[in-house]
């Protein structure tokens, strides 16, 4: 997939055009993978542009640099300033992906990484539209297990812990398939390599716990709690690779995914191998909230102009 990155991106507290933002070489997070990002998403209903959730997006930014003790040396106003202002400066008026990250600067070789170490922090911004195919996509369980909360903390969106990702893409890619599906070390199902994953059995909307290895992602948690109001039950348990073969429906949830639709998994059909009833409605749903549409969500929603 290209992306088309608009012209200006926000660095360390400033608008400068994309060329112009480098680092040197020595960066401590080009040798180490000592970054950490959020990916966000931008919705333009013709009217406006809004920034999903952008609010918990900044929290958990912050937070996944206090695993490592990596500072982020603006405030959340800032970062909020920086994020919407960087799409004003842009004049984005389409739906758009927001990446914002901070990162150790130079620090030499030195792993013994302080609150101390200098950090930058950066955003760039671009058009964004469908990741994935809406109408269903192929996935396999990859032979890369997800790493586990006793090596590598999985609630921290860091640049390094995405390496085990970019492995089981690889993987799946290599084997005809769209996405993959990762095993957590007791092979019960984590996620994919970029989003949380559902499945639907009777008529049940299940999701791995965060015990799974899995990311606390955004849009899961707005998953589950579009699936509250329409009062579909849900629970959030453990599952097994064999309920993948079971399973009504599968979905993956996620800020550039959305909701994507699985409808064959190592080449079996998922259900009618077809977008099921239940994956329609959220994703309907979920389009409504991003688009302003349902004024219960409203708050979740950022403007731009």
């Amino acid at each position: 997939m290209k992306f088309s990155f608009s012209k200006f991106v926000w660095f360390d507290g400033k608008f400068i055009p994309l060329e112009k933002a480098k680092v040197p070489v020595t960066t401590h997070s080009v040798q180490y993978g000592t970054s950490i990002f959020e990916g966000i998403r931008g919705y333009w209903n013709s009217k406006n542009l809004y920034i999903f959730r952008l609010d918990d997006h900044i929290k958990r930014f912050r937070n996944s640099g206090k695993f490592y003790s990596i500072s982020l040396n603006f405030t959340d106003s800032q970062v909020k300033q920086g994020i919407v202002g960087l799409c004003k400066k842009n004049k984005l008026k389409s739906s758009c992906y927001i990446r914002p990250f901070y990162f150790v600067g130079n620090y030499g070789i030195n792993l013994h990484v302080t609150e101390k170490a200098p950090t930058h922090m950066a955003i760039y911004s671009f058009p964004f539209g469908d990741l994935f195919n809406k109408n269903g996509i192929k996935a396999c369980v990859s032979s890369w297990r997800k790493f586990s909360d006793s090596t590598t903390p999985p609630l921290a969106k860091m640049g390094g812990n995405y390496l085990n990702s970019i492995l089981a893409t690889q993987e799946c890619k290599r084997n005809g398939y769209d996405e993959a599906i990762l095993l957590d070390q007791n092979a019960n199902v984590s996620e994919a390599p970029g989003e949380n994953i559902f499945i639907v059995r009777d008529n049940e909307l299940i999701t791995p716990p965060l015990h799974s290895s899995a990311l606390e992602g955004l849009t899961r948690d707005t998953v589950i709690k579009i699936a509250q109001d329409i009062d579909f039950k849900t629970s959030t348990r453990d599952i097994s690779r064999g309920e993948l073969y079971l399973a009504d429906e599968i979905f993956l949830s996620g800020t550039a995914a959305e909701i994507t639709p699985i409808v064959f998994v190592d080449h079996k059909k998922v259900g009618s191998g077809k977008v099921g009833r239940i994956t329609k409605r959220i994703m309907s749903e979920y389009t409504n909230i991003v688009m302003n549409k349902n004024q219960k969500y409203s708050h979740w929603l950022t403007a731009v102009y």
